[in-house]
């Protein structure tokens, strides 16, 4: 199933809709981030730190602009990297989440996994902090939050906070949209639980805890 030769033509993107270039967008993002904090795979590093920095710095100028050739030639790299990197590391809960729910629904999968990564990302954060505070994914983070930023000096809320605003100036939008409800939320939460996408998250969620988040995403 791999390729002989990838051509990467950010050309062929110019004409994508709006819509269409927040998940995809989004998606590529996640691709280079979850990996990143995973951190047991050093040698996919290097990708994911470039694929992040070219989304932050392009994936709004694509949103709003989509002739933008520039914008268009780093998300068309942010793709490329995070596919490099996700191939030789481990995804986490937004990708665990994702593959149930696409499953089970007509979603885009670009479109799941833009509105789970803030919940997700605020999750692990937050579980981190509360359970393992020393845990190297934390530091990861800080890293994030500094590329995702641009200010070498920012803290992992600030990285969420980047995340969450990101999301809503690309008006992504609701879970249920795509006719996802209260009462699925329990059956896609056991799937996910049993993924192999969630074992490269960088702490355990709880049952519980992805119930929560998977409600906030409706």
């Amino acid at each position: 199933m791999l390729p002989r030769i990838a051509l990467i033509n950010p050309v062929l993107t110019y004409t994508v809709p709006p819509e269409i270039t927040t998940g995809t967008g989004l998606d590529a993002l996640t691709q280079c981030l979850e990996p990143f904090v995973f951190h047991l795979a050093p040698l996919t590093d290097g990708f994911c730190r470039e694929g992040i920095r070219c989304a932050a710095r392009s994936l709004r100028r694509a949103f709003h602009a989509g002739s933008d050739t520039e914008a268009r030639r780093d998300m068309a790299l942010a793709s490329l990297c995070g596919g490099l990197a996700l191939s030789n590391a481990k995804l986490g809960a937004v990708h665990g989440l994702a593959a149930p729910i696409g499953g089970m629904f007509n979603a885009p999968h670009g479109a799941v996994c833009a509105r789970l990564l803030p919940f997700v990302m605020e999750t692990n954060v937050r579980a981190l902090e509360e359970r393992t505070p020393t845990a190297p994914a934390l530091a990861r983070y800080r890293e994030v939050a500094a590329i995702l930023t641009g200010d070498a000096t920012a803290e992992v809320a600030d990285g969420v906070a980047w995340i969450r605003a990101l999301s809503d100036e690309l008006a992504v939008p609701g879970l249920t949209d795509y006719g996802l409800t209260r009462s699925r939320v329990a059956a896609i939460v056991n799937k996910a639980m049993l993924s192999s996408s969630i074992q490269g998250n960088p702490i355990t969620l709880t049952e519980a805890e992805l119930t929560v988040l998977l409600t906030h995403a409706l």
